[in-house]
Order: C-alpha cells, then structure tokens, then sequence
C-alpha cells in the first residue's frame, strides 16, 4: 500500500509539472488573481489530472474501444486530450482549447510513460536483490 501511494505522489508531481509546462508552452494561462497562487493551482490541477486517469480513463477507453480499434489506436491521443480538458475544466483559474489539450495529452502520456518505464525498472531492481 505504501508504494503505490509513492508511485500516485509521484505521478501527481509529475503530472502538475507536465501541466504547468504544457499551459506554459500551449498558451493557455492563469487569470491575473492566481499569479501568486499558480504552484498551488497547478498541483491541484495535477491531482485532479490524476484522479481522473485513475478512475475515469480506463471507463472511457472501453467505450471508446470501437474507434481505437478502426483508428489503430490513435485515438488515445484524442482520449488522453480530453482526460487533460476535464481536468482543467475542473480546476478553477485554468483554461485551454481542446486542439491544446491534445498536445498536452501528448506531452503528459510521455511523462508518464518516462515514470512508469522508471518506475518498473526500479522494482525489477529490487526484485533481482532479493
């Protein structure tokens, strides 16, 4: 239990830094009233980011299955895009187009991919050790 809670916070601070470098890159901003708060907004967006890939992703790609199928699976892109656009819907403070959330879907599945790739290689370490 206590390593799958290192492996969420982990995620959750990756993905609030892949938020904060996609709303920074894409154009999509903080209002005026949140420039002092924008560290706090961004790990809010990030948990928010992440509790939606934990509970509603795996919902919607079997719902989407169909299309991921008949696109040879590009239409992740299009499933992970709107996995960042709820989650900036969500968090108050913070906007950006769909076209953008795409991109940042992009940017985030690499990050996630890069952890979990990490992540793995660090138990399979520990499981040659033992």
């Amino acid at each position: 239990m206590r390593q799958q809670l290192a492996i969420f916070t982990v995620r959750w601070l990756l993905n609030s830094f892949g938020l904060w470098v996609a709303v920074r890159l894409l154009g999509a901003g903080v209002t005026e009233q949140q420039v002092d708060e924008s560290v706090a907004l961004f790990l809010l967006a990030g948990l928010v980011f992440s509790l939606l890939n934990t509970l509603l992703r795996p919902i919607i790609i079997i719902l989407s299955l169909p299309a991921i199928l008949v696109t040879l699976g590009l239409f992740i892109i299009v499933v992970n895009g709107l996995m960042v656009w709820l989650a900036l819907q969500m968090t108050p403070g913070l906007s950006m187009t769909f076209l953008n959330s795409i991109f940042a879907g992009m940017l985030l599945s690499l990050i996630n991919y890069i952890v979990s790739a990490a992540l793995e290689l660090q138990i399979t370490k520990k499981r040659e050790e033992v």
